[in-house]
């Protein structure tokens, strides 16, 4: 079974994070939530999030895939910690997973983790950012092992494509189809 470690901090978009934990988790892959200081987390619309673990606790293991949520501060405080960094650098060294939305990818991007890729993000939150292929205009953009996505509204499509990539593609679509969808909605992948 994958694993995949869902670092909260303070400030972050409540619905990406859940709605990441809460696909993920119905695709039957292990997650673990941890706040950066063991705290519960305020989220950026007040909404109050528990996280399963410490982060420091949570770092004894090996994760296939870290997720950061967006929400500006919360991904300001994700970038400003030092264990957060060395995880996505860990991680992108062994080519395993790196994801983030919203704001998030801003993280990615200062562990130097999408010079010459392809990504996408919250509008504006990349344009100061040299060497990154902006694809503004798609939901989610895997270039290699990193994945990144727009914000609150492509939440569902970047979950569902983690998904895809970590359990496969027939695991991503019983999934979907269990959320009651519109038919032909799928734009995690590209399609329309």
């Amino acid at each position: 079974m994958s694993s995949v470690l869902v670092p909260l901090a303070t400030g972050c978009e409540e619905l990406e994070a859940v709605t990441v934990i809460d696909l993920l988790r119905r695709a039957g892959i292990d997650v673990v939530t941890a706040s950066l200081d063991g705290e519960p987390v305020r989220a950026s619309r007040g909404v109050t999030l528990v996280a399963d673990t410490h982060l420091d606790e949570a770092l004894r293991r090996d994760f296939d895939m870290v997720v950061l949520p967006g929400g500006a501060e919360g991904a300001r405080r994700l970038g400003e910690d030092d264990r957060v960094t060395e995880l996505l650098r860990k991680l992108a060294d062994s080519e395993r997973f790196t994801a983030a939305i919203c704001a998030g990818p801003k993280v990615l991007a200062g562990a130097g983790l999408l010079e010459g890729r392809q990504a996408t993000a919250f509008p504006g939150a990349l344009d100061d950012v040299p060497g990154v292929e902006l694809r503004g205009g798609e939901p989610v953009v895997v270039d290699a092992s990193v994945v990144t996505s727009r914000g609150p509204g492509t939440a569902m499509d970047f979950a569902l494509r983690l998904i895809e990539l970590l359990a496969g593609e027939a695991q991503a679509a019983e999934v979907e189809q269990q959320l009651q969808r519109p038919s032909g909605h799928r734009q995690y992948n590209g399609e329309a």
